[in-house]
């Protein structure tokens, strides 16, 4: 027969998978000499078999039960059910991993009519013994026969009027009794039923209770947001009932042994004198902060702090633990790793590292880098978070919380944002003429989009909050207003977003700033010494480069040239180019440009000295330099027949029919990427000249520059070699006029399958590969991501076709796959090659350890991901490591 009943002297902390947190937390404090009422734990294999068995009992488990309890009154010398000297227990859930709040525990178990006059004789204080009574009711029937708690409640509230007090524990001994009486109407009014007396009954149908709360709809939902599997069941732990009511020397109370929000060496928590736990974690009460407990009882006090240093040296972690005092004698009740704000993670870890308790790999190993990711952005204040309700949900596309008043024109944005006033641009989606509003405004929000949209990619690089894809929202731009859910939100009315978690608030909310603490500085330091992957990012706007210099980046992985082309001004120069019938034409045009790219190269070379600088030449359709073709269309109509001039239409008319001449059906595939350079030449040589002037300008200055240029979506080797060539002869016709020798690295953007299955032939002309893995995602799975992610990526998460999007963590079965195939074949031609990601998922911690997995280089993330990637290859580095010594 299955083993399902343990001791808590018979377990230990790694049997959590069997006992729970919970039980095996009380395991390891009942070893190490703790004081812990005594009890048995009921393992998840029982609970995951009582639901295979339709929610009955798996065989043996009532004749276990029966024998545990028999033991348990040999160890207290109580005898459960006995009028005399009654032993009374206490049911509580405990899932392998924590679930606060999310279970079910009732307290007092074996109470009824007749051990209820025991337990008073026995101690001598009936009110202890009839309040102790009136929870049992009150928690059995609201947990077990669902019966609403308010009614309960609002019976207490009508005894403390009777009486004229304030709070629970000031009802008389009558008023308790009478609210017995009541509780037990309520009871058999709700149920049809008396209160069962027989406590072998409350025992079993309270078990059963426990077993069925890992299926509730509240534990169902934590376990979907925190990714917990829906089979690992919960243990359910029966312990001898240490009573925290027995008066005021009596208490309860939770404590961490630091403090959770911001990690400073201080016991932290409340507790509540002469009352039960669940009045803690209920609500019912004010609690007391834990440095009061020192007054009231101060050796129980003194006990606590000795007992929670000894926890926090044993498990080497923060512990959150769980009391009761009875009679001034303290009892430890539970005791599990605490949760804690990514702040005091950091603290902590860092700290503990200080006094010798952790090493430094394991602090850096400690922290999740996606909640690590908040530290570098303002965030709501986390006091006033839980009360908000949003009016409307997007996807959390760059994370930061933002204010301001709502604009639905970039051009207003940025004239807004250069006087001062902060805002945020609404628009149903961005495109690259919206760079100057979006560089203006405090955040980004938009009705469609996804993670890797125009407004993602862009938000995330200039380090702005975004919520993309918030299909909710209706916007008329016309009107200039949006409606979602009923609230109308006008031009000039001021919202909150939260690119964290995708929210959107009316009116402004309250905002913490980041902070770069010493310890947040010590821990990178540490992942720096650590980690064998290099971390660069992708920015190309100076402001942009500093902060990523700011935050440790070694480099510029990804320079986008087309980001430089923004603005009303060069945005002109860019058009004329385009519009430009003739050679002479164009590169008059482009002469315009190069003065201008070349002192931007300049600057970020300047300010990247030393550093590696990747600049990947002009790579999307020309059409996006143009206004949008349904919208001119719209125009021209409007021109047309609402008087407008001949000028007028002969402008809007001109634009459209270049439109419809390079407009392509498909421009994620159509004329673009090195299709542009091999085509019209004359543009990514301007571009290159621009680039390595700026580099001899430097050296001529005595700087360090490292100048790389990339070449975007080369899929046949004879195009790289094409460029490459140019590339080349425009560097020697520089070389000659500086009359210096430049140091350049030619490469490629591996973004088409191609591309990776030819890499062998593409090698020969590259000095480095840097993986596009978003065009790569695109590419191999043949999903536009923008229509994916508005149309079918949830649904395919949430029918397990897919685990995960693989726009925003790496694809390892296909893509990962591509980019090894690629690695191997390039270095196998060229053993120097330089391979790096320069795609959205080098900021991606998961994506980061299959790259490093890979053997990639390094990774590039927009400027402030940049630290969360210094941490992640760190992480990768210590996992490989771990993995070797096994």
């Amino acid at each position: 027969m299955k083993k399902y009943i343990y001791f808590f002297e018979e377990g230990s902390i790694k049997m959590k998978n069997l006992l729970g947190g919970k039980g095996a937390g009380l395991a390891e404090m009942t070893r190490i000499g703790l004081p812990v009422p005594p009890g048995f734990t009921i393992t998840t294999e029982a609970c995951i078999d009582f639901f295979r068995n339709g929610n009955r009992f798996p065989e043996g488990l009532e004749e276990q039960v029966i024998e545990a309890m028999k033991k348990l009154e040999e160890k207290t010398g109580k005898r459960f059910g006995d009028k005399n000297n009654p032993l009374l227990v206490s049911v509580r859930s405990g899932a392998p991993v924590s679930m606060p709040g999310m279970m079910d525990t009732i307290l007092n178990v074996g109470l009824n009519d007749e051990t209820v006059e025991g337990l008073a004789k026995l101690t001598n204080n009936p009110r202890f013994a009839y309040d102790s009574y009136r929870r049992l009711i009150q928690m059995f029937g609201d947990i077990v026969d669902g019966i609403d708690r308010r009614l309960f409640e609002e019976e207490i509230e009508k005894i403390k009027r009777e009486e004229g007090v304030e709070s629970d524990a000031e009802i008389s001994l009558e008023g308790i009794k009478k609210l017995v009486g009541r509780f037990k109407e309520i009871y058999k009014r709700e149920t049809g039923r008396d209160f069962p007396q027989e406590p072998k009954e409350q025992l079993f149908r309270a078990i059963k209770r426990v077993f069925e709360s890992w299926n509730n709809e509240r534990a169902i939902k934590y376990r979907r947001i925190k990714g917990i599997p829906d089979d690992m069941g919960t243990a359910v732990n029966v312990q001898m009932m240490v009573f925290g009511n027995f008066g005021w020397d009596s208490a309860t109370g939770v404590a961490f042994t630091r403090n959770p929000a911001t990690g400073e060496k201080e016991l932290y928590g409340e507790y509540l004198p002469n009352a039960q736990g669940e009045d803690v974690v209920a609500g019912i009460r004010t609690p007391k902060p834990i440095s009061e407990l020192k007054n009231d009882i101060p050796e129980a006090y003194k006990q606590l702090v000795e007992v929670a240093e000894k926890l926090e040296r044993h498990f080497r972690d923060m512990q959150d633990i769980e009391f009761t005092i009875e009679r001034g004698k303290l009892y430890m009740l539970q005791t599990r790793t605490g949760q804690r704000t990514p702040r005091a993670a950091v603290k902590i870890a860092v700290d503990m590292v200080r006094e010798g308790i952790i090493t430094k790999e394991e602090a850096i190993m400690r922290i999740d880098p996606n909640q690590f990711e908040k530290l570098f952005h303002r965030q709501i204040d986390p006091k006033v978070k839980m009360d908000l309700k949003p009016i409307a949900k997007g996807l959390p596309a760059s994370p930061g919380a933002a204010v301001g008043k709502v604009v639905f024109k970039s051009d207003e944005a940025e004239v807004l944002g250069a006087n001062g006033e902060k805002i945020i641009l609404v628009r149903p989606e961005t495109t690259p003429e919206d760079v100057g509003g979006m560089a203006a405004a405090q955040g980004i929000l938009t009705s469609r989009g996804g993670m890797t949209s125009h407004a993602a990619v862009v938000a995330r690089g200039m380090g702005k909050p975004a919520v993309v894809g918030a299909e909710a929202i209706r916007i008329d731009l016309e009107k200039e207003l949006f409606e979602v859910n009923g609230v109308i939100v006008r031009k000039g009315d001021i919202i909150t977003i939260d690119g964290g978690d995708g929210t959107v608030y009316v009116g402004e909310v309250p905002l913490v700033e980041p902070e770069m603490t010493d310890e947040i500085r010590t821990l990178l330091q540490w992942a720096d010494e650590i980690r064998d992957l290099g971390v660069r990012a992708n920015a190309e706007l100076p402001n942009d480069v500093r902060k990523a210099r700011e935050f440790g980046a070694e480099g510029i992985g990804l320079a986008r040239t087309e980001h430089m082309f923004l603005g009303e001004d060069r945005v002109q120069i860019v058009r004329q180019m385009i519009l430009a019938k003739t050679k002479e034409e164009r590169t008059e045009a482009l002469e315009k440009l190069i003065p201008l790219q070349k002192g931007e190269f300049k600057e970020i070379l300047e300010i990247m000295d030393g550093y590696k600088v990747i600049i990947r030449l002009l790579d999307p359709p020309l059409h996006e330099f143009l206004p949008n073709y349904e919208e001119l269309l719209e125009k021209y109509y409007k021109l047309k027949y609402g008087g407008g001039s001949e000028e007028e239409i002969k402008e809007v008319e001109e634009l459209i029919n270049v439109l419809r001449r390079i407009r392509d059906a498909n421009p994620m595939m159509g004329f673009r990427v090195c299709r542009l350079g091999i085509v019209i030449p004359e543009i990514y040589d301007a571009q290159a000249k621009a680039a390595i002037e700026a580099a001899a300008e430097l050296i001529r200055e005595g700087k360090n520059p490292k100048l790389a240029i990339m070449i975007p979506g080369v899929s046949i080797a004879n195009e790289l070699k094409d460029i490459r060539e140019r590339i080349l002869r425009i560097k020697e016709e520089i070389e000659k006029k500086y009359n210096m020798e430049i140091p350049l690295e030619i490469g490629t953007m591996i973004e088409i399958p191609r591309a990776c299955i030819t890499a062998d032939e593409v090698a020969k002309y590259a000095d480095f590969f840097s993986f596009g893995t978003n065009d790569l995602t695109q590419m191999t799975f043949g999903m536009s991501r923008d229509d994916a992610e508005r149309s079918f990526i949830d649904a395919y998460i949430r029918k397990g076709i897919l685990e995960f999007n693989p726009f925003q963590s790496l694809d390892d079965k296909g893509v990962a796959e591509l980019m090894k195939i690629a690695i191997e074949k390039g270095k196998k031609t060229n053993p120097k090659l330089e391979v790096g990601i320069c795609g959205e998922h080098g900021g991606d911690p998961r994506s980061i350890k299959i790259c490093y997995k890979l053997g990639l280089d390094y990774v590039s993330a927009s400027p402030y991901r940049v630290p969360i990637a210094r941490l992640a290859a760190a992480q990768a580095t210590i996992e490989n490591k771990l993995k070797a010594e096994k």
